[in-house]
């Protein structure tokens, strides 16, 4: 029984739309679906509207030029410029491909319990199918008849098996096969071990041109002696084309000259007599030497190509340089530039350096007009100490241990003076006294001044209650280096270790005051 149709099933399609909704193990989202077939998305590809599309979906809508989204307008959503599918604007949805190819499937075969995913399904299909429709076509020229597995798998428990010679479908088990179901022959060709079902003459057709049958070398005419498989003569023509190609010189040479150990090919046209025999040999001498041309014209296009890419690779090796050559040029203005920056940096390192300098410059110029302003011209100075118990404790622990007073004179052109306080005591008084001193300094008017300096001195406590002043007095030693006029900046302190017991200040409140004491001193002008 002849088949009425010989097309293969469209299951070989390479490019089909989406998988059927059945096979899906899961709950169907509307995402997975393609906005065309309605079917599970295969190779989606998203519009630039967002919706998506089987790739084999939006090839169909698109053949004829670009299309409205029938999905935006039914939505109604349709943006004019973006609601625009064409093959521009549109791309693979990579995202969406591994998620819907991830999703668990299931056979479709009544009975049958194979799980697995989307990805999974489509392989085996694909891998079964593909096999089976290498037999249909380039062998066969589609008049072969042949078994064929539609199930995804070989070894499902009950496999569907389409006999295309009678389009019968049948369901096997352990028991059943194909050579005992089908009602027409079954022949099994020994080279590709496949099971037809046709007469005769077509399998003798099919043995003839069979991939796995043996057949000499299209180059026999030229030379080649290789007898080799069906499937395997291009593989062994593209191994061989330099002998090839050598044998079809000598060939054509042969017939240029009119000699050689092959003949020239016979002129059928100059004589009416020649013999059927001598013109079928011509005309296949002729065939040959068509395809050995055809094959010499593929040499000089891959010659053609080779040149071509030889002349890409100039460009490309020149665009190189260039940018070699603009690298280095960026190279070198990047050292320029590191050395403007360290120049940069050595002047702003210099700049902060003579900022420090100058503000120790106005440091030392705060420090002279605060010195001024608490200078006197009379011979009396009112010293007030601030921060006394901070102070106290430096100089009990050493940190500092005696303060300096700001300078005063006893006239605008007299003697420079100052106090020396220790706080916590010096010398006999050192933690029990309060110690001052007197301290005669170099002043810019000595070369004008009597000396030794010979002056009564008063040095005083204040008490805050203006009651009981805590007072000492004493008369310079003229002989000591104390009062002579002075050599360095200031003279050995000369005064009272003894001023006043630490417990005395602490047991009356009226000297430290604010967390301030006052110290006055009083220097005699009389004879001046």
């Amino acid at each position: 029984m002849a088949a009425a149709n010989s097309t293969p099933p469209g299951s070989l399609d390479l490019n089909q739309p989406g998988f059927a909704k059945e096979i899906l193990g899961t709950k169907l989202e509307v995402k997975y679906l393609c906005s065309d077939c309605k079917n599970i998305l295969r190779r989606p590809f998203q519009a630039q509207c967002g919706h998506r599309y089987c790739s084999y979906c939006l090839k169909k809508i698109i053949s004829a030029g670009p299309q409205k989204c029938a999905t935006c307008i039914q939505e109604g959503i349709y943006e004019e410029g973006i609601s625009i599918l064409e093959k521009s604007s549109a791309f693979p949805d990579n995202a969406a491909r591994r998620e819907v190819e991830s999703l668990p499937a299931v056979c479709i075969n009544s009975g049958c319990t194979w799980k697995g995913t989307i990805k999974e399904y489509e392989v085996k299909i694909k891998a079964r199918l593909s096999m089976s429709a290498s037999f249909l076509f380039p062998l066969c020229l589609g008049k072969a008849r042949v078994v064929l597995l539609s199930c995804h798998e070989a070894n499902c428990q009950f496999p569907l098996v389409e006999c295309w010679g009678c389009r019968g479908t049948i369901l096997l088990n352990e028991e059943s096969s194909p050579e005992q179901e089908c009602p027409m022959r079954n022949l099994n060709c020994k080279y590709c071990k496949w099971l037809f079902c046709f007469p005769d003459t077509e399998f003798r057709d099919h043995v003839k041109t069979c991939g796995g049958s043996k057949v000499p070398c299209r180059f026999e005419v030229v030379g080649c002696a290789e007898v080799v498989e069906n499937e395997k003569l291009p593989e062994h023509e593209s191994k061989c084309l330099a002998e090839h190609l050598y044998m079809l010189l000598s060939f054509v040479l042969s017939l240029k000259a009119g000699s050689g150990d092959l003949k020239p090919l016979p002129d059928i046209s100059s004589s009416q007599n020649n013999s059927p025999q001598l013109a079928a040999n011509s005309l296949c001498s002729e065939s040959k030497l068509s395809r050995s041309l055809e094959l010499s014209g593929r040499c000089e296009a891959l010659e053609r190509k080779t040149a071509t890419f030889e002349n890409i690779v100039c460009v490309l090796n020149r665009e190189v340089e260039r940018v070699s050559l603009t690298a280095e040029a960026y190279s070198r203005q990047h050292r320029l530039d590191q050395e403007k920056i360290e120049t940069l940096s050595n002047k702003v390192r210099q700049l902060e350096r003579s900022i420090g300098l100058k503000d120790l410059a106005m440091a030392e110029m705060e420090e002279k007009i605060r010195n001024m302003e608490a200078s006197t011209y009379d011979g009396v100075f009112i010293w007030k100490i601030t921060e006394f118990a901070r102070k106290r404790q430096e100089a009990i622990t050493g940190r500092s241990p005696a303060i300096f007073s700001p300078a005063f004179y006893t006239s605008k052109y007299g003697y420079k003076m100052c106090l020396r306080i220790y706080l916590n005591g010096d010398g006999t008084g050192r933690g029990t006294h309060l110690s001052l001193f007197f301290v005669v300094m170099k002043g810019p008017n000595d070369a004008l001044l009597r000396w030794p300096f010979n002056q009564k001195v008063t040095l005083m406590l204040l008490d805050q209650n203006n009651r009981e002043h805590i007072i000492d007095a004493f008369r310079p030693d003229v002989t000591s280096s104390s009062f002579q006029r002075p050599i360095t900046e200031m003279n050995i302190a000369s005064g009272c270790p003894l001023f006043c017991p630490v417990s005395v200040m602490e047991s009356k409140n009226s000297y430290v005051r604010d967390d301030a004491i006052f110290i006055k001193a009083i220097v005699d002008l009389t004879g001046l």
